[in-house]
């Protein structure tokens, strides 16, 4: 996620709002007070600043210098201030039970390789009881205009998750149609799953 996605953040404005995702917004109170929260491929900021007004501290990685530039502004004199950091998916740090939380919003250019990668990584960098909160496009997506990649296998199914986190108390699954208004990169009608689960 490099140059492309720095033209695609190059515009006016925030492409995906200054607004947290719903999702977000709804399962924030899953976390404990202060914790330490990863954010995959954090984009202009709008995530991390939300938990960390909540007081989490909340460590952001996107591919995109563009999209950071724009997330530091987003976050100026928040507190505790979020550390945004410039990294692909396949070259970040998964560090040992670093996290108490990490969060995956509509992070779906990965093709299935390096989503495998990223799920592992996932998986290591959580500590015991740590929590993993994913939210994207159901595979349907593709029959919508509102974002998101056109290739299926790029697309989630709860079937997906539910393997790929084999052996995780599932706090929270749910597959459904809402309409999304986050700025211009995602509006209109929208297929979504959410996914909430808990390391063991």
């Amino acid at each position: 996620m490099g140059t492309n996605w720095d033209a695609r953040f190059a515009g006016p404005g925030h492409l995906f709002g200054t607004e947290a995702a719903d999702f977000v917004v709804r399962q924030a109170w899953r976390l404990a007070p202060g914790s330490l929260v990863l954010s995959i491929a954090e984009g202009e900021g709008r995530n991390a600043a939300h938990l960390a007004r909540l007081g989490h501290f909340v460590t952001g990685f996107d591919g995109s210098q563009v999209a950071l530039q724009k997330a530091r502004a987003l976050v100026a004199g928040v507190q505790p201030a979020p550390d945004f950091r410039h990294s692909r998916i396949e070259d970040w740090d998964w560090a040992p039970e670093a996290y108490d939380a990490v969060f995956g919003v509509f992070i779906q250019f990965a093709p299935p390789p390096l989503r495998a990668q990223m799920f592992s990584g996932i998986a290591r960098t959580l500590r015991p009881g740590g929590l993993l909160l994913l939210h994207g496009f159901a595979v349907r997506q593709t029959g919508n205009s509102s974002g998101g990649p056109r290739q299926p296998d790029h697309l989630y199914t709860l079937d997906l998750l539910r393997a790929a986190f084999a052996g995780w108390q599932i706090l929270h699954q749910a597959d459904y149609d809402a309409a999304l208004d986050e700025g211009p990169g995602h509006s209109g009608r929208a297929a979504l799953i959410d996914f909430v689960a808990r390391k063991p």
